[in-house]
Order: structure tokens, then sequence, then C-alpha cells
């Protein structure tokens, strides 16, 4: 797959490693970030299969209360964000923790630039982007600036496309990453629109895990 942003030297770093869109240990591998937001990718990022890691016929709170949790507020680890809310006052996170698929049973929640990177990847639908959200430094290759209303454009994977097996469904999607007492992050799929709701709203959740490179 041609990824844009492809030709920099700092993307070499996951040459010979799965391409965006490949089935890979549990799911199909959604791109690359670096969590020391320097354009070398530290992990790959795995999205859970449609038919088994993605609530998207029905949705979840983020949390049954809009009250503060210790540790929630990662932008780029939704691991470290989730082992702090897999509990049954936190429902979107404790699905994800909750899950075993394909052998793999670390799933979690993705932070808000993870789930960003899926949307950058893996986009849906051919409608245009939101031009107020995209700067990503966590992405690899790493994104200073936001979306133009025509890039990201949809994906090439069939699969992920809109009316596709694995595809996203066009609506708000939570993150693990909280961000205040009463609210936390949300990614809409139909233009890759970031904003925060209370954490007592219901919206569509799909686990990730990830793999060290």
């Amino acid at each position: 797959m041609s990824i844009p942003g492809s030709a920099s030297p700092l993307f070499l770093s996951t040459a010979g490693l799965p391409e965006i869109g490949d089935e890979y240990e549990g799911g199909f591998v959604a791109g690359y970030i670096s969590q020391n937001a320097d354009g070398v990718a530290t992990h790959g990022l795995i999205v859970a299969p449609a038919a088994s890691g993605y609530n998207g016929k029905s949705t979840l709170q983020y949390k049954t209360s809009t009250t503060a949790t210790s540790g929630t507020t990662s932008v780029f680890d939704g691991a470290a964000n989730t082992s702090n809310m897999s509990n049954s006052t936190h429902p979107a996170a404790n699905y994800c923790a909750g899950l075993s698929i394909g052998g793999y049973s670390d799933w979690y929640l993705p932070a808000r630039h993870e789930l960003e990177i899926a949307y950058f990847n893996l986009k849906p639908t051919a409608d245009s982007n939101s031009t107020g959200s995209g700067a990503n430094s966590y992405a690899v290759p790493s994104r200073g600036s936001n979306y133009t209303s025509g890039n990201p454009a949809r994906t090439s994977i069939t699969v992920f496309q809109e009316g596709g097996t694995e595809a996203f469904n066009e609506d708000f999607h939570w993150t693990s990453t909280a961000d205040s007492a009463s609210n936390a992050w949300r990614n809409y799929f139909g233009s890759g629109d970031q904003i925060t709701k209370p954490k007592t709203n219901a919206h569509l959740v799909r686990a990730f895990r990830k793999f060290s490179v």
C-alpha cells in the first residue's frame, strides 16, 4: 500500500514490517505509532476484526459517571489508559479489556492519537475531512498539520471501505483519552473530527492491540 508521506526516511523504520491492512496477530494492521513522537515507529497498531472486537451495532458509555479516573490522559498509549479503567464503571474500556481474539487477550480502548492513525489510514468514505483535526506528532510519518478536505482520501483497502466487512462505521467512536473529569475524546469516522463530550454519552467502540517494532 502507498502511504502518504512514505518517502520520508523516518518511515523506513517500518521497512519489512506488516503493511497497513494486513491480517496480523488477531486483527488488521491499522498503522504505526512513535511513542517518542519523533517519527520513528515504536509500535504497530492492530484493529480488532469487526465480527469479534467492534461494538459497531450498539454503543457504550466511556464511564457511568462524569468523574475523574486517574491514569487515563495519555494521548498515545491506550493500553495504559485502559489498565486504569477495565471495570464495570468504564463500559467502553471494560468491553475491550475483556476480549480474547485469535489467541490474544491484550486488547484495549485506543488512545486519541492511536484512533486518529486508524482514521487516516483506513478512512471508510470519500467524505470531506474536518480541517480542524489531523495533526499528530505520534503518527508515522509524523504529521504537523491538520487534514485538508481531501487528505486523507478513502482507504484503498476494500474491506475497510464503506460497506466492507471491516469498515469503521461513519459515526463517533470513543477513545480512551480523558480530557477532564467530565469529558473524554471521541473521533468521528465520517470527517475525522476529534472533539470531547461527557463520559456518560454512548458511542461506538473498537478494540486495538499493539506490537513492538
